[in-house]
Formats: C-alpha cells, sequence, structure tokens
C-alpha cells in the first residue's frame, strides 16, 4: 500500500457477542494495543452490535485505547416514527465516530438497495462519522467477469451526492461476497486488480488528487496468515475483518500486518 495513506483495520462484530464477552474482547484488543499509544500508525476500529455500544465505548475510553468505536449501520433519517431503526444521532449519543453502510449482509440477506446505501452514506457524513462504504460482487457475478462493472455501479449509487471534500471521511471497502465467511479469499493479485480499477474510478469521478488518498479496504475472510500478502498491495490500505476480529490476537495479528505494509 501507499505510505501516504494511513492503513485502517475493521473488526466487524456482525451479531455476535454478550455485553460481557463485548467488554472482554475490546479489553483484550486494548490490552494488545496498550504498549503502542502513539505510535501504532495504524487506524483501529471495532464495530459491536447496537446493544452494546456503550458497553464497548466505556471501556475505550477507560483504557484510552488508541480504537476507534464504529456502528453496523444506521438509518437515512433523524430521529422519529422510524421503529427498531437506529438514528446517527443515538449513535453519536453513544460515542460512536465510524459507520458502515452497504455491507454485504445488509445488501444481499436484509435487501439494502443501492439508493438506500447512499442515503445512510450521506447522513452519516452529515453526523460527521467516518463512513466505511462496502462493496463487491457475488459468486456469480465474478464467474461472469462482471465484478468491475459491479463495483462502480455500487460506487456511483453510494458516492452520489457526496462531495470532493468529505472524502476524507470515506473509506471503501471492496468485499467478494463469495470471500465472506466461506474461507476462500481472492488472491492477492485479483483483490489487487479489483482495488486499482476501484482507485482509478474514483480519479474519474473526482481528481487523481482523491484517488490517490482515499483509503480501499479488503474485507473477504482476511486473517493473520494472508493479510501481510494482501496489504503489501499498491491499492489494499487495509482490511474490514469478521470472523478474526472476535479473537484479540488474531485481530492483532492483522493490525501488525498493516504496520508492517508500511515499512
Amino acid at each position: 500500500m501507499s505510505t501516504q495513506r494511513t492503513p485502517y483495520v475493521g473488526g466487524n462484530w456482525k451479531m455476535n457477542t454478550n455485553c460481557s464477552d463485548s467488554r472482554a474482547l475490546i479489553d483484550a484488543i486494548g490490552g494488545v494495543l496498550d504498549s503502542e499509544k502513539g505510535n501504532l500508525g495504524v487506524e483501529v476500529a471495532v464495530f459491536p452490535p447496537f446493544p452494546y455500544l456503550r458497553c464497548v465505548g466505556g471501556r475505550i475510553d477507560a483504557m484510552d485505547a488508541p480504537v476507534v468505536l464504529g456502528a453496523q449501520d444506521c438509518w437515512q433519517a433523524g430521529n422519529g416514527a422510524f421503529t427498531g431503526e437506529v438514528s446517527t444521532e443515538m449513535l453519536v449519543d453513544c460515542g460512536v465516530s465510524a459507520v458502515l453502510t452497504g455491507h454485504s449482509e445488509r445488501r444481499h440477506v436484509i435487501g439494502e438497495s443501492d439508493a438506500l446505501v447512499n442515503a445512510k452514506t450521506l447522513r452519516g457524513l452529515e453526523a460527521g462519522l467516518t463512513v466505511v462504504l462496502c462493496i463487491g460482487e457475488l459468486i456469480e457475478q465474478r464467474e461472469a467477469e462482471e465484478t468491475d462493472a459491479v463495483n462502480e455501479r455500487q460506487i456511483r449509487a453510494g458516492l452520489a451526492g457526496v462531495g470532493e471534500d468529505q472524502l476524507s471521511k470515506v473509506v471503501l471497502a471492496y468485499e467478494p461476497v463469495w470471500a465472506i465467511g466461506t474461507g476462500k479469499t481472492a488472491t492477492p493479485e485479483d483483490a489487487q486488480n479489483a482495488h486499482g480499477a476501484i482507485r482509478g474510478l474514483i480519479g474519474e469521478m473526482y481528481s487523481p488528487q482523491a484517488a490517490a488518498e482515499i483509503r480501499i479496504i479488503y474485507g473477504g475472510s482476511m486473517k493473520p496468515s494472508n493479510a501481510g500478502e494482501l496489504m503489501a498491495m499498491a491499492d489494499i490500505d487495509g482490511g474490514l475483518i469478521g470472523g478474526a476480529s472476535l479473537k484479540a490476537d488474531d485481530f492483532y495479528g492483522i493490525i501488525e500486518a498493516a504496520k508492517g505494509s508500511l515499512v
């Protein structure tokens, strides 16, 4: 990756942990990061389930760990009659400073449209949150050689109405859907090809400078054993981590690989 971009490693805990587990996990993550305060060189975020944002945020505050608290989703409108949803105002009140939008499970299991992902992205940015916008193709789209076309459609839709001055608060996460939770991973070369095309698209949509500065992270079964190879690629700036983020040592191993990519 480019040394001009700070690596971003996010741990998406998905629908896992309880309050006790979440506290223990963030304590363990904070413990392994504690000795590196001030010189970590990697932006680290965790995305717990909604009910445990306060549990985890309180522990982060207490230990002064170099970890950002994130949320897995948000609603696209302010507080109001939206039963079961969570507003960005509520997230900010819980100490959240980052949010995921467009995660593949939201798109393909819950059924969120490109338009809804865009509305949530705009809402997150309006609230001052860093937005991790997820994009990526299904296995049938990959086999039909539609990876770049799918990514372009989702990026153009997801970033509609987002100005270049807002891109510093956007992280793009390329998630090949066929590699999430399956144990399969794109080869470093395949991932780099997708990331390179995404960076080129940002250059077309905005400017060469915007393309050079935006962080594009990989989200397809990254683990300590493959993180170094993936993040050695020129356009892979970190990872959005699922299962491996639920084990502090594995998560730290990926953070270490991100640090190594800067050398």
